[in-house]
């Protein structure tokens, strides 16, 4: 197995499957630093640079609270409009990490542009780890999310997962590498025009991921151990910023998850959501047992704070 030590962390693609394990054993060691609302001086003579080009609440939180439990330093930026790369220079982004390495020892870096953490890692002397990029990908939260529902189900391989919404979306791409390491059976639903598109499934196909496509939630529901969601109404995620303007829409029934539907589930049946949602996910589900997206608020500190010991060289 590959180090993680100074190692970019950008795709799931090409992701070994003892590496998810490797992560997942150094978050359960981690795990009590957090869960007691302590710090440690594991990453104290270290500073990890936030350089977000689009908005993020959980994400860019979450390094930074990894970052400070493991008694690390944080600087960075949460809107570039606020610096030279988002004003009238619009400097490259060559240009803006090669000031950024000097700042730090890592560089989380979200940005509207599909690849653009990947181009960072051209320039950069230290690691890079990828936050969102486009439509691309989301590393960090698909090994929260696989974390998650192998601590709560004890497994990952035997497991049926339902995707539910835009297949365009980063997760959507990740956790679908993610999968493919496993033996696990994949059902997804999405609207026409956000489905699974030719090129993708060509991807799964050569990666031997055992799926589906349904049109009704219902017809997968009942056999579906883990209920995985994204939004159908969107925002272009090529913007730095795409704020509400008038009606933005509301989810078809067929893209909703209720309490109700939710009966038709099997009973230790698990839902996850990397939020924010919209209608697509009531809030009277929070109250049913099926319910983990607030677990998973707990678990990506925990998964960030492994994957930054990891690549800073902590932990190995």
């Amino acid at each position: 197995m590959r180090s993680f030590a100074g190692r970019d962390i950008l795709s799931l693609k090409g992701f070994e499957r003892a590496e998810y394990f490797r992560l997942f054993e150094i978050a359960d060691r981690l795990a009590p630093i957090a869960r007691d609302r302590r710090n440690t001086d594991l990453l104290k003579e270290k500073t990890l640079v936030t350089a977000f080009y689009q908005p993020s609440t959980r994400t860019r939180l979450a390094h930074e609270a990894a970052m400070l439990r493991l008694g690390g330093k944080v600087t960075g930026f949460s809107d570039a409009k606020m610096t030279r790369a988002g004003d009238f220079y619009q400097e490259s982004i060559k240009d803006t990490v090669h000031m950024l390495e000097y700042y730090g020892d890592a560089i989380v870096m979200r940005h509207f542009q599909q690849g653009a953490p990947a181009e960072a890692a051209r320039w950069s002397s230290v690691p890079v780890i990828n936050a969102g990029d486009g439509w691309g990908e989301h590393p960090t939260q698909v090994l929260t999310d696989m974390y998650t529902i192998w601590k709560e189900k004890g497994k990952l391989d035997g497991l049926n997962f339902l995707l539910i919404g835009d297949m365009r979306m980063r997760t959507m791409h990740s956790i679908s590498y993610a999968m493919s390491q496993f033996d696990i059976q994949a059902t997804y639903i999405a609207p026409p025009e956000m489905s699974l598109t030719p090129e993708f499934k060509k991807e799964l196909d050569e990666l031997n991921l055992n799926y589906r496509e349904v049109d009704q939630v219902s017809k997968a529901i009942a056999e579906a151990d883990v209920i995985y969601m994204e939004p159908v109404v969107q925002p272009d995620y090529t913007k730095s910023r795409d704020e509400r303007k008038g009606d933005v829409g509301m989810t078809p029934a067929n893209y909703q998850v209720t309490k109700a539907l939710m009966k038709k589930a099997r009973p230790d049946s698990l839902i996850l959501h990397s939020l924010p949602r919209m209608d697509e996910l009531l809030e009277e589900v929070d109250y049913t047992r099926h319910a983990r997206y607030w677990e998973e608020a707990f678990n990506g500190v925990v998964m960030r704070m492994a994957i930054l010991a990891s690549v800073l060289g902590a932990m190995e």
